[in-house]
C-alpha cells in the first residue's frame, strides 16, 4: 500500500483549509489510508486495524468480505466500524485516553485451521488519498489444541498408591516435571525432565501436599504451588491430563496459588479436579510476566477463589474450554452489594479473567462467583501492538447466579467478541463494558434472565459497541458511552423500570430494529444535539423521557423501526418476578425459542457475517432465529 508522508498531508490539509474556504468538501475530509494490522486469528474468527488520518466529517467507510484460499467467490463480512476521538475517562483515574483514528472489526464464523483471503475495500464520498483501497490478507485460523502423539510419556501416582506402576513412574507432579530430590531445599536442585511434546499422566487419586512439611514428597513445602517454568510451543504442548483410571484431585491444602504457569509456555491441562485453593492456574501479572498458549480443558474447579487468571499484557492465545467452575457463594442465594441482601464478603472472586490477545473462552459451565468471564481492568492500553488487549472470543458459555457480572470486557481494546453466551441470576449487571477503549467490543446472540440492577453496564465512557441480536429478560439497560450501535435485539424489561436509561456522548450512536416489552416508564436519555459536543461533559446534556415508542421516535429519529411485543413471543418464558428480586431461577424448563408468528418474526435488519442465514423473509429479533435448533451451552461432555 502507497502511504502519504504525514508532513504532506499536514501541509496540504492547512493550506487547503486557508485557501478553499467555500469548497464545501475540505481536504480534511478525505481519508487517508495508513498501516494495516491483522491481529491474531482464533479458532473461529480474526480482528483487523486500519489507522487513518483525515475523514474529518466521518463518512469514510471499509467493505469487507472474505474466501477460503483457493475459493473464487467472496462472501460479505460486517464493515470495520469507524472509531477515533471517543475520549474515556472516570472512576477516579487521572488520564484522559482518546481513540486513535482508525477502521476496526472482525470477521466471525470462520473454519478452524483454515486459510483465508480476506478483502478490505475503503472508500469516502470526499475521495481517498494514496493508490490503494483495496488490502488483501492471508490469514490462519487456529485450531483447537491438542497433546503432541510422540512424546516421551511420564507416568505420575499419588503418595499412597501401592499398586503395580507404568514406568517411567514418579511420585507426584512435581518428580516428573522436574526430576526431584531427597527433600526440602534439594528439590530446587534438577533441571526440568520434560521437555516440548512430553505428556505426563497423572492416575487416579488425592494429591495433597503437606504445606508444613519440610520433606514434603510432592514437593509443595510452605507455598504449596506447581511453579512450572518450561517453555513449549503450539505443536508440541507440555501436556499434564488424567491418565483415565479413575478421578484425579488436586487438593491445594488451602494454598494461595496452585498451578502457578505465568513462566510456562503452552501448557496443558485435561481431566482434573481442582478444589481448596484461592487460584487454581496463576498465569500472569501485569507489568512482570504472562505465559502464552494456556489450555484448561475438561476440569473440575471447585472450591476456589479465582480459577483462571492473568493481568499480563504478554499472555497470548489462552484455551478454556469445557470446564466446569464452581465458586463458594451460597447457590441458593443472590448475593449483592447493596439492595435486598446485606453486603457479604466475597468467598469467591471471579472465575476467569485475561489480558493480551488471541484468547478463546468456551463452553464453561460457571456458577456461584461474584464476576463469571473478565477481560482485565487494565487501565491506559498499551503501547506496543504486541501487548495490546485484543482479538478475545468468549462464546456459548453457560454462567449462573453471579453477584455482579455475568461477563465483563472491561479494560478491552479491539475486537473483544462476546457471543452465542447464556446468563441467569445477576445480582448487579449482565454484560459490561467499564471501560472499552474503542472497540469495537461485539455482544451477539447472548441470552440473559434475572438481572436485578442493570442488563448493561456500560459505564466509564467506553467506546465502540455492537450489540446484536441479544434477548435481554431482565432490568433496565444502562449505557453511558459513545460510538455504541443496537440492532435487532430484545429488551424485555421485567418491572416497573424503564427499557432503557442512556447517555450516549456521540452523535453518530444509533439504536434500531429493537423490540421492547410493553412499555410502563418507557425511555429517558440524553444525547448531543451537535457534532460540535462529542465526547464532552455529559452533565451538559439533558435528559428526555418518553413514556411511548411512537414519542422516543420522533424526538429522536431512532427505533423507526422498533416494536412493542410481550413474553408470548417465546415458547415457554415468563418473566422474572419484580417482587422476588432475590430469587433464583434455575435454568431447567425456559425455551427462548420464539412461537409461530411471534411479531418478533422477519422484523430485523441484515447484519452480514451474522445473521445472513435467516429462515424468513427478514432476520428475527433476539438470539433465536425461528426455526433454528437450540445452541449448545456450557460443557460439552
Amino acid at each position: 500500500m502507497k502511504i502519504f508522508p504525514f508532513a504532506l498531508y499536514l501541509c496540504l490539509s492547512t493550506f487547503t483549509t486557508l485557501h478553499a474556504q467555500n469548497n464545501p468538501i475540505t481536504f480534511a475530509d478525505k481519508v487517508w489510508a495508513g498501516d494495516f494490522v491483522c491481529e491474531p486469528a482464533t479458532l473461529q474468527c480474526a480482528g483487523f486495524e486500519w489507522e487513518i488520518h483525515g475523514d474529518a466529517n466521518r463518512d469514510a467507510q471499509v467493505a469487507v468480505s472474505y474466501r477460503k484460499l483457493g475459493v473464487a467467490q467472496w462472501t460479505p463480512a460486517q464493515p470495520l466500524l469507524r472509531i477515533g476521538g471517543e475520549k474515556i475517562y472516570g472512576h477516579g483515574q487521572r488520564w484522559i485516553y482518546e481513540t486513535p483514528p482508525m477502521f476496526a472489526g472482525s470477521i466471525f464464523n470462520l473454519e478452524e485451521d483454515t486459510d483465508y483471503e480476506c478483502r478490505f475495500i475503503m472508500s469516502d464520498p470526499d475521495g481517498v488519498l494514496g493508490e490503494d483501497t483495496l488490502v488483501q490478507r492471508v490469514i490462519h485460523t487456529r485450531k483447537e489444541p491438542e497433546p503432541y502423539s510422540h512424546g516421551n510419556i511420564y507416568h505420575v501416582y499419588p503418595i499412597d498408591y501401592e499398586g503395580n506402576k507404568i514406568q517411567p513412574a514418579f511420585t507426584g507432579l512435581n518428580e516428573a516435571y522436574y526430576g526431584g530430590g531427597n527433600g526440602g531445599d534439594w528439590w530446587l536442585v534438577p533441571e526440568p525432565r520434560v521437555q516440548p511434546g512430553d505428556i505426563i499422566l497423572i492416575h487416579a487419586g488425592t494429591y495433597k501436599g503437606d504445606l508444613l512439611n519440610y520433606v514434603d514428597p510432592l514437593a509443595l513445602n510452605f507455598h504449596g504451588a506447581y511453579v512450572l517454568t518450561q517453555k513449549a510451543t503450539a505443536d508440541k504442548p507440555i501436556t499434564i491430563k488424567a491418565a483415565g483410571d479413575g478421578e484425579v484431585i488436586f487438593d491445594g491444602s488451602g494454598a494461595y496459588r496452585l498451578f502457578d504457569v505465568m513462566a510456562a509456555d503452552y501448557h496443558y491441562f485435561e481431566g482434573l479436579t481442582i478444589r481448596n485453593t484461592q487460584i487454581a492456574f496463576y498465569a500472569g501479572l501485569k507489568h512482570v510476566k504472562g505465559c502464552s498458549g494456556l489450555t484448561v480443558k475438561h476440569c473440575q474447579i471447585e472450591d476456589v477463589g479465582i480459577a483462571v487468571m492473568t493481568h499480563s499484557e504478554e499472555s497470548k492465545n489462552f484455551y478454556i474450554a469445557d470446564n466446569t467452575m464452581i465458586g463458594r457463594h451460597d447457590p441458593d442465594t443472590l448475593h449483592g452489594w447493596y439492595g435486598f441482601e446485606e453486603p457479604t464478603p466475597l468467598s469467591s472472586y471471579y472465575a476467569i479473567k485475561v489480558y493480551g490477545s488471541g484468547h478463546v473462552i468456551c463452553h464453561n459451565d460457571i456458577s456461584f462467583f461474584h464476576d463469571g468471564i473478565c477481560v482485565d481492568t487494565h487501565g491506559l492500553p498499551e503501547d506496543s501492538q504486541q501487548q495490546k488487549c485484543v482479538s478475545i472470543d468468549i462464546y456459548r458459555n453457560d454462567i449462573f447466579n453471579m453477584s455482579d457480572d455475568f461477563i465483563e470486557t472491561d479494560g478491552g481494546v479491539h475486537n473483544i467478541r462476546v457471543f452465542e453466551n447464556r446468563g441467569f441470576n445477576s445480582y448487579h449487571a449482565g454484560l459490561s463494558a467499564q471501560p472499552m477503549f474503542g472497540g469495537p467490543a461485539y455482544f451477539i446472540r447472548n441470552t440473559l434472565y434475572q438481572v436485578t440492577g442493570t442488563t448493561l453496564k456500560f459505564t466509564i465512557r467506553p467506546a465502540g459497541l455492537l450489540v446484536y441480536q441479544n434477548t435481554f429478560c431482565t432490568n433496565t439497560a444502562f449505557v453511558s458511552a459513545a460510538n455504541t450501535h443496537f440492532r435487532n435485539n430484545l429488551f424485555m424489561s421485567t418491572d416497573a423500570e424503564r427499557a432503557w436509561s442512556g447517555t450516549f456522548l456521540t452523535d453518530y450512536s444509533s439504536s434500531d430494529y429493537n423490540g421492547y416489552c410493553v412499555l410502563q416508564k418507557g425511555f429517558r436519555w440524553r444525547m448531543p444535539n451537535n457534532p460540535e459536543y462529542n465526547n464532552g461533559d455529559e452533565n451538559e446534556l439533558q435528559w428526555q423521557d418518553a413514556t411511548d415508542l411512537k414519542t422516543f421516535q420522533k424526538l429522536t429519529g431512532w427505533e423507526t423501526h422498533g416494536v412493542l411485543l410481550n413474553y408470548s413471543i417465546f415458547k415457554n418464558v415468563a418473566p422474572p418476578d419484580p417482587q422476588k428480586k432475590g430469587t433464583v431461577y434455575p435454568r431447567e424448563g425456559y425455551d427462548f425459542q420464539l412461537v409461530q408468528g411471534a411479531k418478533a418474526i422477519d422484523q430485523g435488519l441484515l447484519l452480514p457475517n451474522i445473521n445472513d442465514q435467516y429462515t424468513g423473509q427478514a432476520p428475527d429479533l433476539g438470539a433465536w432465529e425461528f426455526g433454528t435448533k437450540e445452541i449448545n451451552y456450557g460443557r460439552r461432555n
